[in-house]
């Protein structure tokens, strides 16, 4: 299945990013790369499932390339990775300490983080994948 996102990956834990054009998802994967994360892909990434892991990789005319607007297009090392959390750029975050949102795609449900205004925020979401989250 092919859908409309981004998608990078932190040690094996990928990280799929959807919303319309223009929401932000090539510059929210950019700032994650420069944090260490690897792209998937950017704009279009195709989801397959294994078992109950989802699996992203991009389409073959677009690996390896990512769009930074004012930039052009550059080129980054890219490779499949399966999914364990999925950001949603349509929605914005409204609380402080919010409830765990979840989506599904091919039968496989992930935690779902909502855009947020935070500057911390990119770097909120590595640490995510670096520790997991804790709830109450």
């Amino acid at each position: 299945m092919r859908v409309h996102a981004s998608a990078v990956a932190l040690e094996g834990q990928g990280v799929l990013i959807t919303g319309a054009a223009g929401s932000g998802k090539s510059s929210l994967a950019l700032t994650l790369m420069a944090f260490g994360a690897v792209l998937i892909a950017d704009d279009q990434t195709e989801l397959w499932r294994e078992g109950d892991t989802l699996w992203a990789r991009a389409p073959d005319s677009i690996n390896g390339l990512i769009e930074a607007r004012t930039v052009g297009i550059l080129k980054a090392k890219s490779a499949p990775a399966p999914i364990v959390l999925a950001i949603d750029m349509d929605r914005m975050e409204t609380k402080r300490l919010p409830e765990r949102h979840h989506v599904t795609h091919l039968g496989v449900t992930l935690p779902c983080l909502h855009k947020s205004d935070s500057p911390a925020w990119p770097a909120a979401i590595m640490q995510y994948l670096k520790g997991g989250r804790r709830d109450p």
